[in-house]
Parts: structure tokens; C-alpha cells; sequence
């Protein structure tokens, strides 16, 4: 489902998906509280989720809409590169962010990674993540429910590699073990440190001191 109050917008990114193998938009909506009543009906796999619009923002639609229907993924679309947006969508619950400026096909990636339960943020976002942080200049979304040493070596491992951006599979190829064992010790850590996805567990691991900016 695309969500943005701007028209052509919305079908420029609706012709883009609906022309990809497997993917299809079931709904557009203009604002968030439409976006909402839309959602509840169509139960979609993601939405793509502008942050300014008038009446009711995206990021207050993306808290509301992943509170009701956690099995459907946000990826928040927007020109704004501020980094509190990314800190606001990330805490509203969102699956990632993605500049409006991305390529098509970067686009769709993203859209699949989401889908597929991963988090996913645009490199340049991840920059700026890690940029903060070595300069203390902003803390993570949530605190950490848990601590370091509740890990095990491995969900350690895991964990250094979600921090740097890596997918299940790719941890796998890495660490020699199967993409299942990795959602395994993924899920095991997520709740180890109270937080809800890898987004969080990547801000956790910087606000940890497990993974150093620039390391």
C-alpha cells in the first residue's frame, strides 16, 4: 500500500511496483488516518509511508498501524533527511526508511527486504546513525531491556553482524551456519534485549559499546 498526499507521487511509485514480478499495490491512501482505515481492511504485507502529510502524519499512522497489525511492515518514503525523523519513525515502528531519491530498483529491494521481515535503511540514513553516535549526539530509540552479557559468543556474533548491516544470509555465509539457525539466535537476542527488531538491535549494539562507529 503507498501512502503519500501527493498524487503523482503516489502513482509514479505505483507504476514502479505493479511493473515488478510479485509485487503489487492493493491501495493508495493521501493521509494517515485513511491510511489506517485502508490497512484494516486490505491487511497488506508493507506500506510505504510518507512522514509529512495533512491531518494525521506518518509517523503517528506508522506507530498506530504497527501497534494494530504487526504482521504488516512500514517503510517510511521521504524527502526529509533529518536524522529525528529516523529516530521518530524508528520508535513509531517502523521496518525502515528510505530516502525518496532512491533508485527504482533499490526501492524494490527494499520493499522485498522488508517483506521478507528484515530491516532495512538507506545507506546514507546508516551513516548518519552511525555518525551520531560517535559523537554522542543522540541515544537509541529504546533502552535496552536486557544487557550484553545475557548474550551468548554466538548471538554476540550475530549481533556485531546485524550492526553492520549484513542479512540473514549473508550472516550465515560468514559464520558457517543456515539462514534458519541465524532467525534462531536473531529472535533469541532481539528478546535478550528488549528491543523489537534489528533496527533497534543495531542501535542497541552502538549504544552498548559492542560495535564502535568507524571500527
Amino acid at each position: 500500500m503507498v501512502v503519500d498526499d501527493q498524487l503523482m507521487v503516489r502513482a509514479g511509485i505505483a507504476a514502479i511496483v505493479d511493473a515488478e514480478k510479485g509485487l503489487e499495490v492493493v491501495g493508495e491512501a493521501a493521509d494517515g488516518q485513511a491510511a489506517l482505515d485502508l490497512a484494516a481492511q486490505l491487511r497488506p504485507d508493507v506500506v510505504l509511508m510518507d512522514i509529512r502529510m495533512p491531518g494525521m502524519d506518518g509517523l503517528t499512522a506508522t506507530a498506530q498501524l504497527t501497534a494494530a497489525a504487526p504482521e504488516t511492515k512500514v517503510l517510511v518514503l521521504t524527502t526529509f533527511h533529518q536524522d529525528r525523523y529516523v529516530f521518530e519513525a524508528l520508535k513509531a515502528g517502523a521496518a525502515g526508511f528510505v530516502l525518496k531519491d532512491v533508485l527504482p530498483a533499490d526501492l524494490l529491494a527494499a520493499i522485498r527486504v522488508v517483506a521478507d521481515g528484515e530491516a532495512m535503511l538507506s545507506p546514507a540514513v546508516t551513516r548518519r546513525l552511525i555518525d551520531a553516535f560517535a559523537s554522542g549526539g543522540l541515544s537509541g530509540p529504546a533502552e535496552p531491556g536486557g544487557r550484553l552479557d545475557g548474550l551468548t559468543p554466538r548471538e554476540r556474533e550475530v549481533l556485531v553482524s546485524i550492526a553492520t548491516g549484513l542479512s540473514n544470509a549473508e550472516i550465515g555465509a560468514a559464520l558457517g551456519i543456515t539462514t534458519g539457525t541465524v532467525k534462531v539466535h536473531v529472535n533469541a537476542l532481539l528478546a535478550k534485549l528488549g528491543v523489537r527488531d534489528r533496527v533497534q538491535a543495531t542501535i542497541a549494539a552502538y549504544d552498548l559499546g559492542l560495535v564502535r562507529p568507524n571500527a
